[in-house]
C-alpha cells in the first residue's frame, strides 16, 4: 500500500470505528433532530446516564459532537453537518445491496452466531 494512500485509510478507518456502534449511531440520529441534554438522551433512547455519558465523550473525541454550557446543563449537537451526508449515504448503499451487510459472516446482525472457520455464521449454544 502507497503511504498516500496509508496515511488516508487510518483516519477513514477511525470515523467508522466511532461510528461502529449502534448507540453511537442513535445518539448520532437523535442529534441530527437538534440539540439534547444528556437527561433527554437517556429519556428518549432508553440508556443509563453512563452509557450515554460515555459514547459522548467517544463522539466528542472524534470532534462529531460538542456541548454548550447553559448554567448547570450541557447541551450536546452536531459539529459536522456532512456527517448526516455520509449517513444518508450509507443507507443508500444498504439499499443498493438489499441489507447483505446484515448477512455478513464476520459483522452479521446475528448475535448469536460466531463465525465458523468456513467464514459463515453458526449459532452459539
Amino acid at each position: 500500500m502507497s503511504t498516500d494512500i496509508a496515511a488516508g485509510v487510518a483516519p477513514a478507518a477511525a470515523l467508522f470505528h466511532s461510528l461502529a456502534d449502534e448507540t453511537r449511531l442513535r445518539i448520532v440520529q437523535r442529534l441530527a433532530q437538534g440539540e439534547a441534554r444528556v437527561v433527554d438522551l437517556t429519556e428518549q433512547l432508553g440508556l443509563a446516564q453512563s452509557t450515554v455519558s460515555k459514547h459522548l465523550a467517544c463522539l466528542r473525541g472524534c470532534g462529531l459532537i460538542d456541548y454548550r454550557a447553559e448554567g448547570r446543563q450541557s447541551f450536546y449537537a452536531l459539529t459536522r453537518p456532512e456527517l448526516m451526508d455520509v449517513l444518508a449515504a450509507a443507507e443508500h448503499l444498504l439499499e443498493a445491496t438489499g441489507h447483505a451487510v446484515a448477512l455478513c459472516p464476520g459483522y452479521g446482525l446475528d448475535p448469536g452466531a460466531a463465525p465458523s472457520r468456513a467464514g459463515k455464521r453458526e449459532k452459539v449454544s
